[in-house]
C-alpha cells in the first residue's frame, strides 16, 4: 500500500495517477477517515495524559468524578477509532502503486508497447495443429477424465507432457541456482493478511482466489504470495540484500471474468505449475533488478528457442501493487488472432517491480549502515508457467508428419534423453 502521509502530501498526484490506473477509489473519503483517526488518536492522547498525571495524586471526590468522565470519553472515542480503521485500510488496499514515467498512459489494457522481438513467427509448410489436437495425437493430455474427476478447466499430463513438466522444472532450476538463488518448494496455501498486504484480492466477486472454507487460508494463484509474505514482520539486514528466491508451486485460480479471453485447452486453467522468482532488495537497486529478473526470462526462453516479444504494460493494464510490468508474449501457432485466423503472441511470462508497496502491506523492512530502518523493495517475476509452455513448445516444434521435437535444452532432462514425440 501506500503510505498515508504520501496520499496526504501529494493528493492530485495519486488522484491522477488512480484515474490512469482505470482504479475506482475514493480518495477524498479516505483522507476524511484519516482526517477524523488523527483527530481521535490526538484526543485520546490528551485524555489519557489527563487521566495519567491524575493517578499521580491524591484522589479527591470531584477528581474521581472527573477521571469517570474521561474514562467514558475514552472508551467512547476509541470505540469511534476503531470503527474508522476497517473502511480506511480497504481504501487504502484499494490504492494502486504510483508508476513509472516511461510507462505509457493509456486507458486500453490491450495498448501495451513492443519492446523487442526474438525471432519471426514460426512457419510452416504445411498446415499446423493447435496443442489440443496434438495432444489428442499423441496421448499427452486427458481433458475428459480430469473434468469427470474434478471438474471443466483442470486436465491430466500424460505420457512425454507429464515428464516434460519436470523437464522443465529441472532446466529452469539449473539456470536460476547458478545465478544465485536460493530454491524454495512453497505452501499452497497462505492466509488472507498475506494476500491482503501484497494487494491480492481474496473475496469478492472479482476475486481470482479459492478460499477454504472456515478458515483465514486462501490457495495460491502465485508464488509470489508465498514468497512475499515469507519475511512479513521481520527487519532484514542491509548486508543481507538483495534476497534471491526462486520457488516452485502449484497455483490455483478461479479465472473469473475470464470467460470473454482465449482459454482453449491449457491457456487458461484452475490449476498448473509454475516456478517463480522473487527478490527482497534496497530502493536503489529494484529498477536495476527489474531488468535481471526480465533478462532472466527472456534468457529461458531464448533457450527453448521460441518466438517471442517484450511488451511493457499500460497504465490501464498494470495490477494495483506493480511500478512497471514487463511481459514476454510467446509465439503460439494455434492461437486465433482478432482476425480469426490461427496465429498469435499470448503471455508466458510476467515480472514487477511493485517498490515498497507490499512491504508496507506486510511490514518487511531492512536496517541499513546508520541504524535505520527502511522499507523494502520486492520484486518478481515468472521464471516458467507449465501450463502455457508447453502450448508453445508443442505448436512451434510439431512437424510436417505430425510428430513433435523436444527443445535441445530439455532433451538431457528427460528419460533416455527423448528427442522426439512421434505419431501413435
Amino acid at each position: 500500500m501506500l503510505d498515508i502521509k504520501f496520499i496526504r502530501e501529494n493528493t492530485k498526484l495519486v488522484k491522477k495517477n488512480t484515474a490512469n490506473r482505470l482504479v475506482d477509489v475514493d480518495i477524498d473519503r479516505l483522507l476524511l477517515l484519516d482526517k477524523n483517526r488523527r483527530e481521535g488518536e490526538a484526543k485520546l492522547d490528551l485524555l489519557r495524559a489527563e487521566r495519567n498525571k491524575a493517578s499521580k495524586i491524591k484522589p479527591t471526590p470531584e477528581i474521581i468524578e472527573q477521571m469517570k468522565r474521561v474514562g467514558d470519553e475514552i472508551k467512547k472515542l476509541e470505540e469511534e477509532t476503531e470503527k474508522i480503521e476497517p473502511e480506511l485500510r480497504q481504501l487504502l488496499l484499494k490504492v494502486p502503486n504510483l508508476t513509472h514515467k516511461k510507462v505509457k498512459v493509456s486507458n486500453d489494457e490491450d495498448d501495451n508497447p513492443v519492446l523487442e522481438i526474438f525471432k519471426e513467427p514460426t512457419k510452416f509448410a504445411f498446415k499446423p495443429l493447435d496443442h489440443v489436437e496434438l495432444a489428442e495425437k499423441h496421448d499427452l493430455i486427458d481433458f475428459d477424465r480430469a473434468t469427470k474427476v474434478t471438474g471443466a478447466k483442470f486436465y491430466y499430463y500424460k505420457n512425454e507432457l507429464a515428464l516434460l513438466e519436470f523437464a522443465l522444472i529441472q532446466y529452469v532450476l539449473d539456470i536460476l541456482v547458478k545465478k544465485g538463488f536460493t530454491p524454495f518448494v512453497t505452501p499452497d496455501l497462505a492466509k488472507k493478511e498475506v494476500l491482503e498486504g501484497l494487494g491480492f484480492n481474496p473475496r469478492g466477486e472479482s476475486t481470482q482466489v479459492y478460499n477454504i472454507e472456515n478458515t483465514d487460508l486462501s490457495l495460491i494463484g502465485t508464488a509470489e504470495i508465498t514468497m512475499g509474505g515469507y519475511h512479513m514482520n521481520e527487519i532484514l539486514d542491509e548486508k543481507e540484500l538483495p534476497k534471491k528466491y526462486v520457488a516452485v508451486s502449484h497455483c490455483f485460480r478461479t479465472e473469473a471474468g475470464a470467460y470473454s479471453k482465449f482459454s482453449k485447452g491449457t491457456f487458461r486453467v484452475h490449476q498448473f505449475t509454475k516456478i517463480e522468482m522473487f527478490v527482497y532488495c534496497r530502493p536503489e537497486e529494484s529498477e536495476k533488478l527489474h531488468k535481471e529478473l526480465l533478462n532472466l526470462e527472456k534468457k529461458i526462453w531464448k533457450g527453448l528457442d521460441i518466438p517471442f516479444r517484450v511488451v511493457d504494460h499500460c497504465t490501464a493494464d498494470l495490477g494495483g501493487p506493480s511500478y512497471r510490468t514487463f511481459d514476454l508474449e510467446a509465439w503460439m501457432p494455434g492461437k486465433p488472432n482478432k482476425n480469426g485466423e490461427l496465429g498469435d503472441w499470448a503471455e508466458i511470462t510476467s515480472t514487477s517491480n511493485c517498490t515498497d508497496y507490499q512491504a508496507r502491506g506486510l511490514n518487511i523492512k531492512y536496517r541499513n549502515s546508520d541504524g535505520e530502518k527502511k522499507f523494502v523493495h520486492m520484486l518478481n517475476g515468472t521464471a516458467i508457467a507449465i501450463s502455457r509452455a508447453p502450448i508453445a513448445i508443442i505448436e512451434n516444434y510439431q512437424q510436417a508428419d505430425g510428430s513433435i521435437v523436444i527443445p535441445k535444452v530439455l532433451q538431457k532432462y528427460l528419460p533416455g534423453k527423448i528427442k522426439i514425440i512421434k505419431n501413435n
